[in-house]
């Protein structure tokens, strides 16, 4: 191969819920894409983030946290992580240095051990441990699966990322260029907007809430030539009462949840925003196929 030959290919980033994916993947591209939670199985659907050089263009698909399923939405989310492995250049599979190795690394390293992809261990949140704890960790995982490559990182702060990068673009081949360069996403805006509200959702709301939630964004309309943007979105939960704690005692809850929600959709589009969101109960809905659809999870996408 040419050493001025253009790279490109598709890496998936897999783990256990809560190891910092999304934290990765936001810190790659450079701005916020997938939403960030510490409640497990934030990220429902594939992100796709590009990240493009002179050199090469990796496009990351940030899977959902592989779980044992435990609704039609889980069994869902399971498909798209395990589906993914199939069609990508490089599986990164994420670890949180300070959880160690458990169960659901077992169940992951037992869906790897069918692919023929490279897989690399990345071991995140590095900052939260004494160096003398890396090897150690290191050596029990490489007992189970014989990892092409092991890099420690730190995603919220930087640590290694660069590294890793080089590490990735190394196993792509040759390609083109399948996103234009300026591009970071290939989710509409439309997509982005619902998770950012969700995101504001979970972290404003407590337990009873965070697996219950969608949005469903009804209107995007350009307004005052072109000048603002208005929003309208509907929180879909599964009961009244959880319906009651998102829109909050006299609707603060809700208008905390719109006002932060508006601060990242203006940084997203960089224009002004008006955001009015609305809260409708749909029983069940995580166990409905038709509503699962009419929410955008759609399993003959992937």
């Amino acid at each position: 191969m040419s050493k001025n030959e253009y790279k490109s290919g598709f890496v998936s980033i897999i783990g256990r819920p809560n190891v910092g994916k999304s934290t990765f993947l936001n810190r790659v591209i450079g701005q916020k894409i997938a939403i960030m939670s510490d409640k497990p199985q934030t990220t429902r659907n594939k992100i796709q983030g590009v990240y493009t050089t002179n050199e090469s263009q990796i496009v990351f698909i940030d899977t959902p946290g592989i779980h044992k399923p435990k609704h039609k939405l889980g069994d869902f989310m399971m498909k798209v992580a395990q589906n993914t492995l199939k069609e990508v250049d490089v599986v990164l599979f994420m670890i949180n240095a300070e959880e160690g190795y458990g169960r659901g690394d077992e169940f992951i390293i037992e869906k790897l051990q069918h692919t023929k992809t490279p897989v690399f261990l990345i071991i995140n949140k590095i900052d939260q441990i004494h160096p003398d704890q890396l090897l150690p960790l290191i050596d029990q995982y490489r007992a189970f699966y014989p990892f092409k490559e092991i890099i420690p990182i730190s995603a919220l702060q930087g640590n290694n990322v660069d590294t890793l990068l080089e590490q990735i673009e190394s196993y792509l081949p040759a390609g083109p260029q399948y996103y234009p360069a300026d591009q970071v996403t290939d989710h509409p805006e439309r997509f982005i907007i619902s998770e950012l509200i969700r995101e504001k959702v979970l972290h404003l709301t407590r337990e009873e809430i965070p697996h219950s939630v969608a949005v469903v964004i009804d209107a995007i309309e350009r307004r005052d030539n072109n000048q603002s943007i208005y929003v309208s979105a509907t929180v879909i939960v599964e009961r009244d009462s959880q319906k009651g704690i998102v829109i909050g005692k006299q609707g603060k809850m809700l208008k905390e949840v719109g006002q932060r929600a508006r601060a990242d959709i203006e940084a997203l589009l960089g224009t002004k925003v008006f955001l009015e969101l609305w809260v409708k109960v749909q029983k069940d809905w995580r166990n409905k196929m038709n509503q699962l659809r009419d929410f955008g999870f759609r399993e003959d996408e992937y």
